[in-house]
């Protein structure tokens, strides 16, 4: 099963001084594996808040190997719906998160996480979630 891996790991993977080794070595095994999956907004906050230029372009690259799942209205009206859902039972959420659910569930790939919210959203949500 592909995963939509989730901005934390890319971040803790390629941002940090001192990465996490076992969520490294989780990823590059998934990306050995080819079941890498990103969407645009998780792009865009990896690439996010870097002062460097030279750093910039060198995550650039790194992630240009990994093609975007195309965004349709369906993954959107699937995110308001999952926030909808979460809102009733009292759980809130980014509006990225609920797109990160609507994506997984739709095209039937695994979060991969460390994001403690997503285990709430688990709850009532569709998802699932890499161990």
């Amino acid at each position: 099963m592909k995963v939509l891996v989730d901005t934390c790991i890319w971040s803790s993977a390629l941002r940090r001084k001192n990465p996490d080794a076992k969520l490294t070595k989780k990823l590059k095994d998934l990306i050995n594996d080819g079941r890498v999956s990103i969407i645009g907004p998780i792009r865009q906050e990896i690439l996010s808040g870097i002062s460097s230029a030279r750093k910039f372009q060198e995550l650039r690259k790194i992630l240009s190997s990994f093609e975007d799942i195309p965004l349709e209205t369906e993954h959107f009206e699937k995110a308001a719906e999952f926030s909808n859902m979460c809102r009733r039972k009292g759980i809130q959420g980014s509006t990225i998160d609920f797109l990160i659910c609507a994506v997984a569930h739709l095209e039937n790939l695994e979060i991969f996480t460390t994001d403690s919210d997503f285990e709430f959203y688990s709850k009532f949500l569709p998802i699932k979630i890499v161990r």
